[in-house]
Order: C-alpha cells, then sequence, then structure tokens
C-alpha cells in the first residue's frame, strides 16, 4: 500500500475507550463512520477534556509554507516529531514537502510504516538496533531516501561498527552538524572538528557524506545578526567540505536548517549560497508551523518580522470544562498536565461556552491559569465574573510538541463545531 492507502486504512479502525473524548455512545464504530456523522463538539456526545483541530487553520497553514518555501526555493522536509501524525505528513507531502524530518528510530519506523519515501533524522543515530533496522529498509527498498546526522569521530565509529555487524550493503547518508556555539545543543563547534568527522566517514563503506546541517534555533541570545552568522558559518563549512572533495559520491549537496523561529534568516541566507561542485539542496525542516500556537511560536515567527509574507493561524484548542468554583476568584477546570503543553508557557483561557444557554463570550480579562495539577487547571477568575460550574472554556496552548504527545487521537472540527475527521498519533 502507498502513503495514501496506508492513512485511509486509519478511517476503518474503531472507536473505542483508548481514545480520550471521543462519544462513548460511538463505541465500535470505525472512524470513518464517526466522521460521516459530522457531530457538533458541544452536544455531539464528546467527553471533556477534548483537543481540537481546526479545519480552517490546519489548511491555512499548510498552503502558507507550501507558498512560502516555493517562492524561496526551499524544499521542505518539515519536523514531524511536533505531530507525529501521518495523516498531516501525508497533507504536507502532497503540498509539496520534500520528505519528513523525525528524530530517533521509533519515528522513522511510524514513518516508514506509513509508507514515507524520504526521511530526514535531525540527530546522530548510534543505536544499533536502530542502525540495523534501517540499514535493512534501505537494502530492501532502492527507492527509500534516509540521511542523518554526525557529530563526533566516535559517532562514525559506533554506526560503522553497527551497519557492518548487521550486513548492511547500502550506504547510510550522513550530514556533518554544525553546532550554533557554546552552550547550544548538539553538533560539533568548530570547522575543524567539523573536517575531522568528515574525515572519519570518508574513511568507512557504511556511510557516505552529502552534506551539512543545523540548528539555528539554539544560537545562545539569538537576534537576527547572530543567526545569520552561524548560518553563513554552515554555508561556508559547506563550501569548505566539498572543496576538499568530501561530496564526491553525493549527487546533490544538501544543506539543511531550520526551526520555526528563524525561517525567514534561512531563506535569506541559502539565497546566498555560492556555486558548488554538485547542485544544492536547501533543505527547509520547520515542522510546528502546522498548528502554530497562542504563545511561544506566535511571538517568535518569521511573519512578525516580515508581516508581507503572511500571517499562521493557531489551530490547536483545548476545551474543559469548569468542575468547581470554590470561591468567587477561583475555578478549577478538569484539563491539566495529562492534557495541555506547559514547558513553554501555561494555557491561556480565549472563550467561554455557558452551559445555560450555549452562548460564547471572549474570555474576560484576568481569566487566567495560575497552575497546572495532574488534571485540573487552577484559574484565577474575576470576582464578579459569572463563571460556572459546567461551562466550558477554551484554552489557547502554546508549543504543539508537547500538546500531541499527550492525545493519540484529535477531532478536526470546523468553525462551528463540527467534527469532521480525526487524526492520529504515534508518539
Amino acid at each position: 500500500m502507498d502513503l495514501d492507502e496506508r492513512v485511509a486504512a486509519l478511517d476503518q479502525e474503531r472507536v473505542g475507550h483508548r481514545y480520550k473524548a471521543v462519544p462513548p455512545d460511538a463505541e465500535g464504530l470505525t472512524f470513518a463512520e464517526l466522521a460521516a456523522q459530522r457531530r457538533n463538539l458541544f452536544d455531539g456526545g464528546f467527553t471533556t477534556p477534548v483537543l481540537v483541530l481546526s479545519a480552517e487553520a490546519l489548511d491555512h497553514n499548510l498552503g502558507l509554507l507550501e507558498r512560502y518555501t516555493a517562492e524561496h526555493g526551499l524544499a521542505f522536509a518539515p519536523h514531524g516529531k511536533t505531530s507525529m501524525a501521518p495523516q498531516l505528513f501525508a497533507r504536507q507531502l502532497a503540498q509539496g514537502a520534500w520528505g519528513i524530518t523525525v528524530a530517533v528510530p521509533h519515528q522513522v519506523r511510524v514513518a516508514r510504516a506509513f509508507g514515507i519515501r524520504r526521511i530526514f533524522v535531525a540527530n546522530e543515530v548510534v543505536d544499533a538496533a536502530g542502525l540495523a533496522w534501517i540499514g535493512r529498509q534501505l537494502d530492501a527498498d532502492p527507492e527509500f531516501g534516509f540521511l542523518c546526522y554526525v557529530d563526533s569521530v566516535r559517532g562514525v565509529e559506533l554506526m560503522d561498527a553497527a551497519l557492518r555487524s548487521a550486513g548492511v550493503r547500502r550506504p547510510v547518508d550522513v550530514v556533518v552538524e554544525l553546532g550554533a556555539g557554546e552552550g547550544a545543543r548538539t553538533g560539533v563547534r568548530t570547522e575543524a572538528q567539523a573536517a575531522a568527522v568528515a574525515a572519519a566517514v570518508a574513511g568507512v563503506t557504511s556511510l557516505r557524506l552529502v552534506g551539512v546541517a543545523g540548528y539555528e534555533g539554539e544560537v545562545p541570545d539569538a537576534d537576527p545578526e547572530r543567526v545569520r552568522t552561524f548560518l553563513r558559518r554552515l554555508v561556508a563549512l559547506a563550501a569548505d567540505l566539498d572543496a576538499a572533495g568530501r561530496f564526491a559520491g553525493a549527487d546533490e549537496i544538501v544543506i539543511s536548517a531550520g526551526g520555526s523561529a528563524w525561517f525567514d534568516a534561512v531563506a535569506d541566507v541559502f539565497a546566498e549560497i555560492p556555486g558548488l561542485s554538485r547542485p544544492a539542496l536547501k533543505l527547509l525542516r520547520s515542522g510546528a508551523y502546522v498548528t502554530h500556537d497562542d504563545d511561544h511560536y506566535s511571538r517568535v515567527t518569521p511573519f512578525n518580522r516580515v508581516p508581507a509574507e503572511g500571517s499562521l493561524h493557531p489551530a490547536l484548542r483545548l476545551w474543559a470544562q469548569v468542575v468547581s468554583r470554590p470561591t468567587p476568584t477561583q475555578a478549577f477546570l478538569n484539563a491539566g498536565k495529562r492534557d495541555a503543553p506547559y514547558d513553554l508557557g501555561l494555557p491561556r483561557p480565549t472563550v467561554v461556552r455557558s452551559a445555560r444557554t450555549g452562548g460564547l463570550r471572549p474570555a474576560p480579562d484576568g481569566l487566567t491559569v495560575a497552575r497546572l495539577s495532574d488534571q485540573h487547571a487552577w484559574l484565577s477568575v474575576p470576582a464578579d465574573d459569572p463563571l460556572d460550574v459546567g461551562d466550558w472554556v477554551e484554552l489557547g496552548l502554546s508549543h504543539p510538541c508537547t500538546t500531541f504527545d499527550k492525545w493519540a487521537l484529535i477531532p478536526v472540527t470546523t468553525a462551528d463545531g463540527t467534527a469532521t475527521d480525526y487524526v492520529h498519533t504515534f508518539f
């Protein structure tokens, strides 16, 4: 089966108790049957808390990055660890994505189970079992494109030993990762270290060096100048390794970067890439754009700096109910750390739906989430606000990565609350 067929097969799975928030009276239906019922979020039997994806925001965000990457001459391998949702992978690929980026071997297995043909692992893979499995995938499918980071001579040695021990015949494509500076995350810190890693790759037959990569989101004290300086180092490293003949076995030279905060800088600097011995694949990896958010990424999105390029829309919404209002200035929702991200910011109330009338109103000033427990959100409430037990509160969220991993299934809803589809996740 191809990707579309495998994704379509998810619609034939059955509704059951392991999926949070789905209507209990839908037990046993297929998800295709449930979607066909077009149930409403508020009176269609869904239990709270319930996380939903905005159909309109998804369509908008997917289309915007498709246009953006095409206009800037970038190939696109969005970071799938943001969602780990094959249905969203399929939509990204259908709208021009080159492939999908993930972080660890398990995520490669998920992507391959759904027929993804090009996978970029933004990490050094030294897991012997994972490498053996990846190698078998490469040997079995000549059309499978795979590449990952290397950032140490020791890593090269471990990868080579694992692949040779497993009898893998086809070399694994790798890119040297350049770290974003002292105090940043992974990656070589100097060009001399990069040259040593490239030499180590050249000394083995199990690996093939095809480019360089980095993550500009880890630049210390990031600002436009510092980020562009790092990205120019990355481009210069590619040129230096090319001049040294380190990409002799490659068909094209991969130069990759791109978190969701600085892809405007990536587009600008990658437009400056000089002539190389082979065509350059300018590969952007931004992933959080699919759903955007109401806090972290909404503040750092490149579209704030270049508004003429467009704007992203928050697509994730968590609806919870008031289960207690013990004092005039305090209330509790039935959603907590098991349901919402909290590592980069607490949820933010945006809309209140009255349990008595069904009417919607904007969340008032002063209605805030003060803290989260495992299954409660602590609300600070204006003393004169009519918020009551049973009311629904819509929460805007920060950082989609740690939202998706809490939900195995997410309804897709239109603006009027109609559930039209159900997205499965595989963390």
